[in-house]
Order: structure tokens, then sequence, then C-alpha cells
């Protein structure tokens, strides 16, 4: 069975200002990730704009990743939906074209599933397709949360192989590793300032929205720690802290284009109502990029 591990960027949609695919710039981004050393890619996931995309887009963003990344790295893709019926059909699209090595598939959000119905929520959608399936909560978006004991019970499932934790609560996602096996069930850090601490509790990596802007960065405090450099790891960890807190600055994924844009790459524009960042948080931004000597204007 396929094992999740490294840093994955969820990488942006790019997105023009009527909302229509930029290939181009989707291509740039594969390339300037892969460039500087992911693990692998991410796509259709929350900093993909999965939520405000048509189904004829999703289908061309995850053709044109597989076509464009041509093996370099595996990729793994969202389906991520309201329904557990939305969600099956995302992942049937996914498997159908192929190419793609996981599923991430976040918790329901509007709705408020209770644990018993998460768990039938996703085993219903690992049993609807041959992937492998990572189990995704980010409770401060959802309002869901995924329990120790419920990612525990879903371990059990033959193609739920992970879980990407974005609550930014240590214990939470210590505790998932604790209950869960190594050899079959990999716990990914979703919250970037937290990436180290994962690795030190035996997590298998990251999935990160700064890899977007700072792969080389992201990739680097995951291969410091593997090379057994665990000083190294922490001090790249700590690095990377300012352009993190920066992403909250404006309405995501607002921060993660700007940034794009500020490091060369025109990843477009965010789907409404998400606008453009205030004059004072692009200069914080511009500040951090400088800081890591990733600032270049287009």
């Amino acid at each position: 069975m396929f094992k999740p591990k490294g840093v994955i960027p969820a990488l942006v949609t790019p997105l023009d200002k009527n909302g229509n695919l930029m290939e181009g710039a989707l291509k740039r981004v594969i390339d300037y990730t892969i460039a500087g050393g992911v693990h692998g890619l991410f796509v259709l996931g929350s900093s993909g704009e999965i939520y405000g995309l048509t189904p004829e887009q999703k289908r061309r963003v995850v053709e044109v990743t597989v076509e464009h990344t041509a093996g370099r790295v595996p990729i793994y893709c969202g389906a991520s939906e309201i329904t557990t019926q939305d969600c099956i059909q995302t992942a049937q699209m996914v498997q159908d074209i192929g190419g793609v090595s996981a599923l991430s598939v976040l918790t329901p959000y509007f709705m408020s599933p209770t644990q018993s119905e998460l768990i039938e929520h996703f085993t219903a959608i690992a049993n609807s397709t041959n992937l492998p399936v990572i189990l995704y909560g980010n409770e401060a978006r959802t309002q869901v949360k995924i329990d120790v004991k419920t990612c525990e019970e879903l371990s059990k499932v033959d193609n739920i192989i992970g879980i990407k934790d974005s609550s930014g609560d240590m214990t939470k996602m210590a505790e998932y590793l604790r209950v869960t096996d190594r050899e079959t069930f990999s716990v990914l850090a979703g919250r970037d300032t937290l990436i180290y601490a994962g690795l030190c509790h035996g997590g298998s990596g990251a999935i990160a929205s700064t890899g977007n802007i700072a792969p080389k960065l992201v990739s680097d405090i995951y291969n410091a720690f593997v090379a057994g450099d665990h000083q190294k790891s922490l001090e790249l960890q700590f690095k990377l802290a300012p352009l993190r807190l920066a992403v909250d600055k404006a309405t995501f994924p607002v921060v993660l284009k700007e940034g794009l844009r500020m490091v060369g790459i025109d990843a477009g524009y965010a789907l409404g109502p998400a606008a453009e960042m205030s004059p004072e948080s692009r200069r914080v931004l511009e500040g951090v990029l400088k800081d890591l000597e990733l600032y270049q204007s287009i």
C-alpha cells in the first residue's frame, strides 16, 4: 500500500479575474515546487479552492497536474465535498483519470455530523474507490473534529492510510500517532508551524500550504530531520514560522497567491468574496519574503 511521506504542498489553483483556470500558471507552480525539492503535490485541497471550482475545472486540474508532473513526484488529490455522494463522485472522477497516488477527504463542512456519522462517511468513500484515502481534519475551518477514537477506528479500514491534522493541537496529533499503527497509517502535519514537532513524535511529514511559496525551505525541514540533523530541522522550522503566520493576514487563500506573485509566479486571483490583501498586510508578507531571500518583482 502507498505510504505518504515528506513535504507535500497543497497547491493553489491559479484562476483569472473571471474564475477561469490558468493552466500555464498551474504548470509553473508545479515546476517551481518540484524544483524546490517537494516530495509530492496535493491538488484540489482547501488551498486549491475545491469548494468553488466547477466539476469540469476539478477534472482539468487533475488532468493537467498528472500530465505535467509526469511521474516526477506522487500526486495527492482532494475529494472534499459536503455530502458523501459528492465525495464519492469526485473520488471516482480522480480514479478514472489515473496517475494519482492517494485521495484526501476533509470532514464535511456546513453540516456537523456526529463521530459515528463521520465513520460511516469516510468508510463509504474508502469503499467506493481503489485509491488510498487520507483523512483530513481542519476543525478551525469546518467546525467538525475527528476524535482520536474515530481516527483509531478508521485506521483499521484497509485503504484508509493516514490523516492530515490541521487542528494545531499537538496533543491531538501525538494521540493520533499513539493509537494508530506506524507501519500502515501515516500522520501528516497540516499546520506548517508543527512540521518538526510532528516528525519528532513519529509523523511522516506534512501537507503544507507554505510549500507553494517556499518549497525548498519547507522540504528541507523534513530532509534535515530524516538525515539526523534535528538541530537544523528545528532552525528551519523557526525560519518558516513568520511566513506561515503571514498567511493569516488576509482571507484564505489570498496570501498564497500574493506570495507566489512575489516570488515570480502569477497565480491569479482567489474566488470572491476573498479580496486582495491590504497594503499593510502586503508589506508584512513582502518583508518576510525578503528576509527569506525569495522576493522578486514581476
